[in-house]
């Protein structure tokens, strides 16, 4: 990708991690996730990654709540819709649902497992301390279920070896180009928030994939997030921000609203000398349009999108 090109904006409008009682704008229901998506999408996003939620916060994996946030997205606005199917189980039957069910254009998709841990320097101890596991057993359910319902993978690596370990997947013939990897820095347990990370993972991708089919985006997570998107607009890469990943504005102030960090990822990127991309620019940046006519195959052999309940 040329640092000429334009540049596909996500936002990750709500996670699973963060609460109100860290950040007020935090969305929780799907009226509430469809009005951050539209204000996400009105500054200049594309894409929106979404978690679902319960009414009080909690994280779900309901298919019917992931029906109705994608309504009420669609009330408001045409933006690309990607879902999570991220989780610390090996079972992921209600991912594999609402994948098929209610079908967005991506699909998020972990690449390996890791130690998934947060340390506080002010407390000297560790936050939270877990591992997150993804065997490929459990990426090829997931995998499987995208293919079937026409749901491209967004391949998120956390580190180097889950970015290596993605030949497999190509030689199997169960990832296809064009695809977009995702580099996930500043997690205690994967690659640090560096330049030179990214220039290695982007390296890693060329060496798996020489003749090119790959784009990439960055995904800051946390004080380093800024000056992470502004090296992956000047290294040529697409860009990631929302309350999922930064609950501050650049001059330290509190985000409002998941729409106030996409008008600075915005104006960073044009910055830098950049376009945001338009919603329909996106979907033939990303190669969204043959994984739409496997989700029209998907509707037509019997898999009926999922109702929200009234």
């Amino acid at each position: 990708m040329s640092p000429d090109d334009k540049v596909v904006v996500t936002c990750a409008v709500t996670g699973v991690l963060a609460n109100r009682k860290q950040c007020p704008g935090i969305p929780y229901t799907p009226e509430e996730i469809g009005e951050e998506c539209k204000r996400a999408y009105d500054a200049g996003a594309s894409v929106v990654h979404i978690h679902a939620r319960q009414d009080d916060g909690q994280p779900t994996f309901d298919p019917k709540v992931f029906a109705a946030i994608k309504e009420e997205v669609r009330k408001r606005c045409p933006i690309i819709l990607n879902f999570s199917t991220g989780t610390i189980t090996d079972d992921v039957s209600q991912q594999v649902a609402y994948i098929k069910e209610v079908r967005p254009e991506i699909g998020a998709l972990n690449m390996g497992t890791m130690n998934y841990s947060k340390y506080s320097r002010r407390r000297k101890k560790l936050v939270f301390d877990m591992v997150f596991p993804n065997k490929y057993e459990k990426i090829l359910k997931l995998l499987e279920a995208m293919n079937e319902a026409g749901v491209k993978p967004e391949l998120e690596c956390f580190d180097t070896g889950h970015t290596h370990g993605t030949w497999p997947l190509f030689d199997m013939g169960v990832l296809k180009t064009p695809v977009q990897f995702s580099f996930i820095v500043n997690v205690l347990g994967g690659i640090p928030p560096t330049v030179e990370s990214l220039q290695l993972q982007s390296k890693i991708v060329d060496s798996i994939l020489p003749d090119g089919g790959a784009c990439w985006e960055v995904i800051g997570i946390s004080h380093c997030h800024w000056r992470m998107l502004a090296s992956a607009l000047v290294l040529g890469g697409n860009i990631r921000t929302g309350l999922e990943d930064h609950l501050y504005l650049p001059n330290g102030e509190m985000a409002k609203s998941n729409g106030e960090l996409v008008e600075q990822a915005v104006s960073l990127t044009r910055m830098t000398g950049r376009e945001p991309a338009t919603v329909e620019e996106a979907r033939e940046l990303l190669g969204l349009a043959e994984y739409a006519a496997g989700r029209e195959a998907a509707e037509a052999v019997g898999h009926a999108p999922a109702r929200a309940q009234a």
